[in-house]
């Protein structure tokens, strides 16, 4: 970290390494445009997840359980679950799409493999996204329910005017945790892919770790990790303060 000179980060040469590699770019804008398709995807469905778990009983348990065992499954076992069921020979998702007639190959095709990896991701986060909504759904006094169905509100009306602002709190806290979480990602791609085929799944992370350990260039990657950190540092901050934003606007036009 420290360069001969004084240096932090190998040096201005490195810093300077660092942020003109066209590699560096590359992986950065995969890593956006995933972290991006992330959210979209598994933010609403999350909330249509949890709004279509039963409230009460011993089927909320139940399902309460099933939603939660992907989140146990270890991340490494989460990519080699993937690398098996993609396969054409003997996985179900790899053997369906041959027989189905299409050529499906996370190995050879970089759709496929971007594809295979957005898909690996959401099964095993949504149901995060879906248990914080079930909790803020949970947290909403019964009472308003009825008052709304005397007001005559149809189903949209309860989600948007009761539902979705009393789950704002819970909504940030899951955008902000799988924004972080995406953007940080390292070992299901790794697994799965390799960071291939050539370089259409390798993200930041792995980008870093190449550089750091398979090239043993340490003075830019020294100097990259740092460009990482605040490159998530500043898109969090950014993205908390458009979601207060959003709120206190809401807030005020509801006392209007």
């Amino acid at each position: 970290m420290i360069a001969p000179g004084g240096g932090v980060g190998g040096g201005r040469g490195g810093w300077k390494g660092g942020v003109r590699e066209e590699e560096l770019h590359g992986a950065l804008l995969r890593q956006i445009i995933y972290s991006l398709s992330v959210l979209v995807v598994e933010i609403p469905l999350g909330i249509a997840l949890a709004l279509s778990m039963p409230a009460k009983g011993w089927k909320a348990s139940v399902v309460l359980v099933l939603v939660a065992i992907s989140l146990l499954i270890p991340w490494n076992v989460v990519g080699t679950i993937w690398q098996i069921y993609g396969r054409t020979d003997i996985g179900l998702l790899g053997a369906t799409l041959a027989y189905l007639g299409f050529d499906y190959s996370y190995t050879g095709n970089a759709s496929d493999a971007w594809m295979t990896v957005l898909v690996m991701d959401v099964w095993h986060w949504t149901p995060l996204v879906a248990l914080l909504c079930y909790a803020g759904l949970r947290s909403i006094p019964a009472a308003y329910y009825p008052a709304a169905s005397i007001a005559g509100a149809s189903k949209f009306a309860v989600f948007r005017y009761v539902q979705l602002p009393k789950m704002r709190g819970v909504l940030m806290i899951a955008v902000l945790l799988r924004f972080m979480d995406s953007f940080m990602i390292y070992t299901e791609p790794f697994v799965l892919t390799g960071g291939g085929p050539g370089n259409a799944t390798t993200f930041l992370s792995q980008y870093l770790t190449q550089k750091a350990v398979g090239q043993f260039d340490l003075g830019p990657a020294a100097a990259f990790s740092l460009i990482y950190f605040l490159i998530i540092l500043l898109l969090c901050f950014l993205l908390y303060n458009w979601m207060q934003r959003v709120g206190t606007a809401d807030k005020e036009s509801a006392h209007e």
